[in-house]
């Protein structure tokens, strides 16, 4: 089956080294398996042109005194079919610079097309170590019944425009605190994010859990 995931719209700088080792993404797997078997993560010939869909992360470094660099590592592109990753299916991001719109990478494969709306999420909070970007029809047909704010349909996926969405429901919205948000212009697109992994996790099973019965 086809394993292609919907194409890059950001430059990317990419240096092939070796993978990290296994033992530093053990958390972040264990929740990547359980959002591949809740179908939040994965592939289906039925959903999506039956791309690849979803990603997550975890903050490897904060920024530094200049506020431009970020490190994180995250779930490679075209990974989304299979149900456990090892080290090889793991990218680091090592820089974000949003007004080139550019994503500075390395690993043994390249990292997910969602890269710059993960680094922008970081780059607005600090305190945030995880950002996860699911698909789910059932948040994302209900989000404005959970008070979720949405990103308006104009802005594209992996784009800058992207990054100003976000920037204004940082601005104009509770998402801050709320740790969720849906993308208005992808189907079924869900981004939650966190001060831990498992509080960017909980927080998208959460609202999953309040769609069935809103």
């Amino acid at each position: 089956m086809d394993k292609t995931e919907g194409g890059m719209n950001f430059q990317l700088q990419f240096s092939p080294v070796v993978p990290l080792p296994s033992e530093s993404l053990r958390e972040i797997n264990a929740w990547r398996k359980i959002f591949y078997l809740t179908q939040l993560i994965g592939q289906d010939p039925n959903r999506y042109g039956g791309f690849c869909y979803g990603n997550i992360s975890q903050r490897l470094l904060s920024y530094d005194s200049s506020g431009q660099q970020i490190s994180f590592i995250i779930s490679g592109t075209k990974t989304g079919d299979l149900p456990d990753l090892n080290e090889n299916h793991y990218a680091t991001v090592t820089a974000c610079h949003t007004g080139q719109n550019l994503i500075v990478a390395e690993g043994p494969i390249h990292p997910s097309s969602e890269s710059l709306t993960h680094g922008i999420l970081y780059s607005l909070d600090h305190t945030l170590q995880s950002v996860i970007h699911a698909y789910s029809s059932d948040i994302w047909c209900h989000a404005d019944r959970l008070g979720i704010p949405f990103t308006e349909s104009s802005a594209e996926y992996g784009t800058p425009g992207m990054a100003n969405e976000i920037w204004r429901l940082f601005s104009e919205t509770p998402v801050r605190n709320q740790g969720i948000f849906v993308m208005g212009g992808l189907e079924d697109g869900v981004v939650s994010f966190g001060k831990t992994i498992e509080e960017a996790s909980m927080i998208l099973l959460h609202y999953l859990a309040l769609s069935f019965y809103a």
